[in-house]
């Protein structure tokens, strides 16, 4: 299954905004098991937040962002994952 990278601009975000927005992204999932949400990072400095999906399609993680009333400013699907230990 195709990996992507969702930015989400938030500037602002407070925690119990972001909290909230967590709960709606956990429910709408509930009802989409081909996407599956991995981890995000939050960086309040840039008023983003990264998230990495595994998803059929990048039309899925919109269709999840509508529905769970989140922003999906750029989608990225990844290529290829790298980490240091392939590099030992």
């Amino acid at each position: 299954m195709p990996r992507y990278i969702i930015e989400r601009c938030v500037p602002g975000l407070t925690r119990e905004e972001l909290m909230a927005a967590g709960r709606r992204s956990a429910a709408v999932l509930a009802d989409m098991p081909d996407v599956r949400w991995i981890r995000s990072y939050v960086s309040d400095l840039e008023g983003k937040i990264y998230c990495e999906y595994d998803a059929p399609s990048a039309e899925a993680i919109r269709e999840h962002a509508r529905r769970a009333g989140l922003p999906a400013d750029r989608i990225s699907e990844v290529a290829l994952e790298v980490n240091p230990t392939m590099f030992v």
